[in-house]
């Protein structure tokens, strides 16, 4: 049902380096870019598969993390949002929640939880 989730950032260049070694943790890398200034950049595993798309804002105006807003990435396995949360980190990312089961153990919800460079916030997970 989702296509793409788009996340803004005030430093394309500082973001596409970010999310390129991150999303290559997670099985995803560049898809598309668009030629125009705000320079939106698309990654998944796939076109046919949800998407992330990081980019400047349309209206030109500074980029903000939303309140209340977070994109999710799912993994293959719990290993994989050690992984995830371990290289955000690693890249300058903020931690907002280790990995661990959320919620009761037979609902099964692994996941990590953190912030870009721009303040966006972002969980892997795994369910089951």
């Amino acid at each position: 049902m989702i296509g793409y989730a788009t996340l803004g950032t005030n430093d394309i260049d500082a973001a596409l380096t970010f999310y390129d070694a991150l999303l290559a943790t997670a099985g995803g890398k560049r898809l598309m870019q668009m030629p125009d200034d705000r320079k939106l950049t698309f990654y998944g595993a796939g076109a046919d598969k949800p998407m992330l798309v990081v980019g400047k804002p349309y209206d030109g105006q500074a980029a903000t993390a939303g309140n209340g807003t977070m994109v999710a990435l799912a993994a293959d396995s719990r290993a994989q949002v050690d992984q995830v949360h371990a290289k955000a980190i690693e890249l300058g990312g903020a931690d907002e929640g280790a990995p661990g089961m959320r919620g009761p153990e037979d609902m099964g919800f692994y996941g990590a939880y953190f912030r870009d460079l721009d303040g966006n916030k972002l969980c892997v997970f795994k369910m089951g």
